[in-house]
């Protein structure tokens, strides 16, 4: 038994030693990832605040500006054909539409990471009526702190970001982000 014991306690300071050459640069990893993280999620995408102004062209060729729009609740919504997520809240969108364009409710789909054929393939695939811009050098998705799609923001007739949706969204919690936009005066 002194023999047994005597081995588990050489063993020790090795596991030591390595655990001790580890931390480091899991925790530099860590830290690495929550500056990434906290860099793409800042203002100046914070409720509250002046959506950042954008101009990208859509899949035929226009040219949208944010800008232009002020005075009606905007949805921007940051999505991709190759995105799970995306598809299965792809037709809640196509809801939202229909039952609110009378409301002037405008929804922009930003491709993002995605070819442009891909992109219009899946918006004639899923009838979707609104318009898909190509952000081909990110800037937007840069200036929105997009982390991966799906991504939405709700800005109201002011141009403010009244709301922020990570990931996929339900009927349920699109309707309420909606009803707040249209609610904006």
């Amino acid at each position: 038994m002194t023999g047994a014991r005597r081995v588990e306690l050489r063993r020790l300071p090795r596991r030591v030693l390595v655990l001790a050459a580890v931390l480091p640069l899991l925790l530099v990893a860590l830290l690495g990832v929550a500056v990434y993280v906290s860099g793409r999620s800042g203002s100046p995408t914070t409720i509250g605040s002046m959506a950042p102004d954008f101009r990208l062209v859509d899949l035929d060729g226009d040219t949208v500006r944010l800008a232009d729009l002020r005075g009606s609740p905007v949805v921007v919504n940051f999505w991709a054909s190759w995105c799970r997520p995306c598809v299965e809240e792809f037709p809640l969108l196509r809801e939202a539409v229909e039952e609110h364009i009378d409301d002037g409710l405008v929804v922009l789909g930003v491709v993002y990471q995605d070819r442009s054929e891909a992109a219009r393939a899946f918006m004639e695939r899923n009838g979707g009526s609104w318009q898909a811009l190509m952000d081909p050098d990110e800037r937007v998705a840069t200036a929105y702190k997009i982390f991966a799609p799906p991504e939405t923001y709700f800005i109201g007739r002011d141009g403010r970001i009244v709301a922020r949706h990570i990931g996929q969204f339900t009927a349920e919690s699109l309707e309420a982000k909606v009803a707040a936009i249209m609610d904006e005066e």
